[in-house]
């Protein structure tokens, strides 16, 4: 069995730790505020097997990447999979509300379940439950707290109307972010 790693990075948006291995990303999550996570007994503190994911959250905030390409390990039930599936089909830059992501998951009246699914999301940021509104277009319910929230959704519609992001050189190759 694969150990579990953790590491602490430094962020915009405050302190987040990264949890995973060296192929999945299991959990990104806010070290400070109302639902901040704790490391977990028998968690390895390494920062090189997340490293990949450390360099995707760098280029997010650098606003060179709008679409993280990382392998994630979720958990959770079908019901929950369903909404985080769909949150990542939500546009950057672009916010939707509660009762349309109901839709989007063929459940038009379960929005207050996608809501609890939404609040349950492990992956933070890179599952951009941020980019969830109320139908009456206010800042609600947000686990990182609405500052962050407010920063991510004005962060990413600066970052949109910018146009394309340039092109990413790492090592001497060339990313398309």
């Amino acid at each position: 069995m694969q150990p579990t790693y953790y590491t602490t990075i430094e962020s915009p948006i405050g302190a987040l730790m990264l949890v995973g291995d060296d192929v999945k990303l299991r959990g990104l999550h806010f070290v400070e505020g109302r639902r901040r996570r704790e490391p977990e007994p028998g968690w390895v503190h390494d920062p090189a097997p997340l490293a990949y994911a450390e360099r995707q959250i760098a280029e997010y905030f650098a606003g060179s990447r709008r679409v993280f390409d990382l392998p994630l390990e979720t958990g959770g039930t079908p019901f929950q999979r369903a909404v985080w599936s769909a949150l990542e089909q939500i546009s950057y830059g672009e916010t939707i509300s509660y009762g349309m992501l109901a839709e989007r998951i063929g459940n038009p009246r379960a929005v207050r379940a996608v809501g609890l699914a939404n609040g349950s999301n492990p992956i933070a940021l890179v599952i951009p439950c941020h980019r969830v509104i109320g139908a009456n277009g206010s800042l609600v319910g947000y686990g990182g707290g609405l500052d962050r929230k407010t920063y991510l959704i004005d962060f990413e519609r600066r970052m949109a109307s910018r146009g394309e992001p340039e092109r990413l050189v790492s090592g001497g190759l060339a990313l398309q972010a």
